[in-house]
């Protein structure tokens, strides 16, 4: 065989190189995508009850202007207590984006939290708030209660335990509302609470304003005596569904 009849057997050589190195490397690349394909059907799926690990990543940038945490794992039972009307299942990004009037959220470690323009202000009628809470906790037992203005920096903390009080602070310009103990939380934190009959004049405070630090530390609190909506972690959001609808009457 001379040279010019061997260069179309070489080149035929290399083609079918060529071609077989393709087809290994596409039936390569198909079994890893299906492995992880598999991976990903038999992987344990996220649950809410679980520890949180590292790293963790917050769910949402803002927290809302007031929530209420309840130690219970039972969403119909909250829902009961609350009286909820129209009830339909809701996404925690539903719920967040402010658009239901009450939104009980899924259980995280032992506490579920409820959101919405339907709760209680203090601002408004601090009495009514009193009378909600009171109520709730006699029907649920554990249940807290967190507000704080980022404009005007009111703000409340409430903590009940079988339908009694054990400690309360609500500002609105003026203490509203106290009663309880100081716990070490606020102690801690640095709460300043003051009496009914201190004078509320800004100018008494030395800046930072004390009662916008108060507003600002609100969340820290509720990390101390329950959670922090926001230190919640997003990789739950997808899996898990709350209970959204209307208060049944108002406060």
């Amino acid at each position: 065989m001379n040279v010019g009849d061997e260069i179309p057997v070489l080149l035929l050589i290399l083609f079918a190189s060529a071609v077989s190195a393709g087809a290994a490397l596409i039936f390569i690349a198909f079994r890893l995508v299906s492995r992880n394909r598999e991976q990903r059907k038999t992987a344990p799926a996220l649950e809410w009850e679980g520890s949180f690990q590292a790293p963790r990543r917050p769910f949402y940038s803002r927290r809302p202007a007031a929530w209420l945490a309840i130690r219970s794992r039972n969403l119909h039972a909250v829902q009961s207590a609350l009286g909820l009307h129209h009830a339909k299942p809701c996404s925690w990004m539903e719920g967040l984006a402010g658009e239901e009037k009450l939104f009980i959220a899924p259980p995280v470690k032992g506490w579920i939290l409820v959101i919405g323009s339907g709760l209680p202000d203090p601002a408004e009628d601090v009495d009514a708030c009193f009378r909600f809470l009171l109520d709730l906790s006699r029907k649920l037992g554990s249940v807290q209660f967190f507000s704080a203005s980022r404009v005007l920096h009111h703000h409340a903390w409430v903590r009940l335990e079988a339908g009694r009080v054990l400690r309360a602070y609500a500002w609105a310009g003026r203490t509203i509302w106290k009663q309880g103990l100081r716990t070490q939380a606020e102690h801690e934190l640095g709460l300043k609470c003051l009496d009914y009959s201190d004078p509320t004049d800004r100018a008494s405070f030395t800046p930072p304003d004390a009662m916008a630090a108060n507003a600002d530390k609100v969340p820290l609190l509720a990390a101390r005596w329950s959670l922090d909506p926001a230190e919640i972690d997003e990789r739950f959001l997808e899996h898990e569904r709350g209970i959204a609808g209307e208060p049944s009457r108002r406060y």
